[in-house]
């Protein structure tokens, strides 16, 4: 439930933000609030397509080298999440900008008005998208019960629109900067577990080698069935029984985010001026 939440509470501050951004620097524009509106509501309909086809490759794959199924998603989890990481350190200023700039050419008529539609409904189709993957990927990793999903799910999603909507007040200008580094280790951490567990798949479809199986043993200390050994598992990708693989890949998943998320973030001054553009922009209505 926790990392459900995580995932979604991140990817709807993200859609929440573009769309702060939109109705700040279109302020004044007749009938903005219908066209953002509408790509709001386009977005949301893809997200629902895009779940339905997943649910679909899912269902097609039950029986069918599901440890391998499994494993190429929680993998392609992993992926989106690492590069989610690294895009959003090096952009996430200059994606500011740019919408910025659609919103003026809008207000100007130098641009069609249904762009603020195509901006917003873009983003939300993406974040949409990325959480609908995600949450396969957690779902596999943890086992988690549907209950416990849509719980984390309603949970992110409440969080976030919240969280996007003080952001877009001026309310959070200072602290989003602090939300946005601890959501992005928390990310790091699920996406260098998931690794852990789509390694754990391989070794069990006889697709990898265990390099020692178990590298280690603290089931007896903590228990990975245990409150706080589940808590451990889903915040940092805690196992009490890993084979040598498992922890091959996940430090090499975590390191890998890191290191490159520094080397291609830009300096602190200008990785907060996604939220001053925002901030600003919306106190000066």
């Amino acid at each position: 439930m926790f990392a459900t939440a995580v995932i979604v509470f991140r990817e709807v501050l993200e859609a929440a933000i573009v769309v702060g951004l939109v109705l700040a620097a279109s302020q004044g524009l007749r009938r903005r609030g219908l066209w953002i509106g509408s790509g709001i509501a386009v977005g949301l309909g893809g997200s629902v397509m895009v779940a339905a086809f997943a649910g679909g490759i899912a269902a097609a794959a039950q029986g069918m080298g599901q440890e391998l199924f499994n494993a190429s998603v929680l993998f392609a989890a992993v992926g989106m999440l690492a590069w989610h990481n690294i895009w959003m350190a090096r952009h996430g200023a200059a994606l500011a900008k740019n919408i910025n700039a659609v919103g003026r050419d809008v207000v100007a008529g130098l641009r069609p008005q249904y762009l603020l539609a195509s901006v917003v409904g873009l983003a939300v189709l993406r974040e949409g998208s990325e959480v609908v993957l995600f949450l396969y990927g957690i779902a596999i990793a943890q086992q988690d019960q549907a209950s416990a999903l849509w719980a984390g799910a309603l949970l992110g999603l409440a969080v976030g629109a919240g969280s996007g909507y003080l952001l877009y007040l001026g309310l959070l200008r200072f602290a989003a900067r602090y939300l946005f580094s601890v959501t992005g280790w928390l990310i790091a951490l699920l996406a260098a577990g998931m690794a852990a567990q789509a390694a754990g798949f391989l070794v069990q479809a006889d697709l990898l080698p265990t390099l020692r199986d178990p590298l280690w043993d603290t089931s007896g200390l903590l228990s990975q069935q245990s409150v706080l050994g589940n808590l451990l598992s889903v915040l940092i990708g805690y196992l009490d029984r890993p084979a040598g693989i498992q922890v091959l890949l996940y430090a090499i998943t975590l390191t890998t985010i890191l290191v490159l998320s520094q080397i291609y973030r830009p300096n602190r001054k200008r990785s907060t001026r996604v939220v001053s553009k925002l901030a600003g922009a919306a106190n000066s209505e």
